[in-house]
Formats: C-alpha cells, structure tokens, sequence
C-alpha cells in the first residue's frame, strides 16, 4: 500500500497521527510528514484509519 499525501491540503489537525500514530508522523508545525516507503501489511488498517480521519482528505491510499 501506498499513502500520498497532499502536503498543501494539510491543515495541521493531527487528526491522521491520533488514530495511526505507527503511520503518520508529524513535522514540528504539527503537520504531517510525507511517507516515502511502502505502508507494512501490518499497518494497512491504520493507515486506512488515519486517512479517513482527515477533515481535509489530504491524504490518499493506492
């Protein structure tokens, strides 16, 4: 699985690293970082979960 995220669409909610915080790691603004390795089969349901918590659907999944 692959997560893109739309680094201009972030609006530093956090909301993606409360719910898959083994995901998503944020900067010091509090935004999230981009993702530049294959998500772990391990991890597919949570990083699931933290895209659909993104009130601005930052963040896509291929």
């Amino acid at each position: 699985m692959k997560v893109t995220i739309n680094t201009s669409q972030c609006a530093g909610h956090a909301r993606c690293n409360a719910v898959a915080p083994d995901v998503y790691e944020l900067d010091d603004g509090g935004y999230v970082k981009p993702i530049d390795t294959e998500i772990p089969a391990g991890l597919e349901a949570q990083a699931r979960q933290g895209a659909e918590a993104c009130p601005e659907r930052a963040i896509t999944l291929s």
